[in-house]
């Protein structure tokens, strides 16, 4: 009777998404059936570890993520865990032959974050992205093309791009709470607390760059994913838009948002432009 506990397991995943995240969660209904369930167990074990590091304060962060570590290590090796979310990432990881590489960095960066506060190079900031964004954008691309090798190592800089993008466009957004809150900087060479238009410009053109290059590997993505990842692409180009037209001042003492019904209207966009091979 393991399939019962196997799709309990992927529910949870499922779960986890849709109450973490109405944007990703919007994104990934935009997938193929085929596929649409990996991405639910890679972002509920991405999820989990991130919730450990910045949400937990009232726990020993320390001793949790240690602990999800090792239920980690041992659901990849065993290809079992008691928890869900760790179960059914286990179940993808195997069947797309993702790289431990890159769950490890990824865990990585995460450690980082348990006492790390300023990312004072720009190697460590690169070092950052990849570990915390760019490698699940890897992980996502091994499912979007089924395993397969060559097209892997074809897409996997717009992949790194575009996971770049996101991530970039989420410490600018979520500046306020990073700094106040959790005492984070990630911006090298950047005094958040004099955060000016002109440093503000140098990181918008930042990610703009890495936006230009993940479209381009956006358009050459398999029909079962291309849709979906696209969705993901407009809601964050959407929110770059609204932080470029947003004062820096302002943004540092505010959570820039795109409206529930906004991004139904991009949603609506964007499938006009799908369907006619606009992308």
């Amino acid at each position: 009777m393991k399939f019962i506990f196997d799709n309990v397991s992927k529910e949870c995943s499922k779960l986890v998404t849709n109450a973490y995240s109405t944007s990703f969660s919007l994104a990934t209904k935009m997938l193929s059936e085929t596929i649409r369930q990996d991405i639910y167990n890679i972002y509920g074990f991405v999820r989990f570890a991130d919730e450990i590091v910045d949400t937990f304060h009232d726990y020993n962060k320390e001793k949790l993520f240690k602990n999800f570590e090792t239920d980690l290590e041992n659901a990849l090796t065993d290809k079992i865990s008691l928890n869900p979310i760790l179960n059914s990432f286990q179940e993808t990881y195997h069947k797309y032959s993702i790289d431990k590489h890159l769950v490890d960095a990824f865990m990585n960066s995460m450690r980082l974050d348990l006492h790390k506060k300023n990312y004072d190079t720009e190697q460590e900031y690169k070092d950052y992205i990849y570990g915390s964004a760019d490698v699940v954008g890897l992980m996502c691309l091994k499912v979007f093309v089924k395993g397969d090798n060559e097209k892997y190592e074809n897409l996997k800089d717009s992949a790194m791009s575009l996971g770049s993008a996101f991530q970039k466009v989420n410490f600018l957004r979520d500046l306020k709470a990073d700094s106040e809150d959790l005492s984070r900087n990630y911006f090298p060479n950047t005094d958040l607390s004099q955060l000016t238009e002109i440093s503000k410009r140098r990181i918008i053109d930042d990610i703009e760059k890495d936006f230009s290059h993940g479209l381009k590997g956006i358009k050459r993505l398999p029909l079962e994913a291309k849709f979906g990842v696209f969705m993901a692409y407009r809601y964050y180009h959407r929110l770059l838009k609204k932080l470029k037209d947003t004062p820096a001042l302002e943004i540092k003492s505010t959570r820039v948002r795109v409206p529930n019904y906004k991004k139904i209207a991009l949603l609506t966009r964007s499938y006009v432009k799908y369907q006619l091979n606009l992308l």
